[in-house]
């Protein structure tokens, strides 16, 4: 999850406090690390963490949670890749595979993204990518992002 507008920690914890309201249990959260834009690059900086859950939420039941958790926290769709209070993404669903006209799990650009591997990797460096078995340090270490990401100090 990520935010770039606004208290950007303060958009984190209140999103990490509604999935454990919604039917997630958060089990792990990562550090916030501190990331530069990816895409659109004049707007500012995100704070981003990974959380990993337990939920007995169908896949497509738990992006609909996702999305509602946004617009309650103000996110607007007013731009494609731009600011944003708030941005939930479903990285990995267990080892399922699911591409819909909604949902694609694994995320489709997971390997091409260092704001979520190097957060991921602090969490889980050893776990597999369902579809190329590649580790998640494996995938940090291949992908062709270079952009700026820092894990802040707590």
């Amino acid at each position: 999850m990520g935010s770039n507008l606004g208290d950007r920690a303060g958009h984190l914890e209140r999103a990490l406090g509604e999935l454990r309201g919604g039917g997630v249990e958060v089990k792990r959260v990562s550090s916030v690390w501190e990331t530069e834009p990816v895409g659109v690059r004049n707007q500012p900086w995100f704070r981003n963490v990974v959380a990993e859950g337990e939920t007995e939420l169908f896949p497509v039941q738990l992006l609909d949670r996702l999305q509602e958790i946004e617009i309650r926290m103000g996110r607007r769709r007013l731009r494609e890749q731009g600011p944003r209070t708030m941005d939930i993404d479903i990285l990995l669903y267990g080892n399922f595979c699911i591409r819909s006209r909604r949902l694609t799990v694994p995320h489709p650009r997971l390997g091409e993204r260092k704001f979520v591997l190097e957060p991921l990797v602090e969490l889980a460096p050893d776990l597999r990518h369902p579809v190329s078995r590649l580790t998640m340090r494996e995938l940090l270490a291949l992908t062709p992002d270079r952009s700026t990401v820092r894990r802040l100090e707590t």
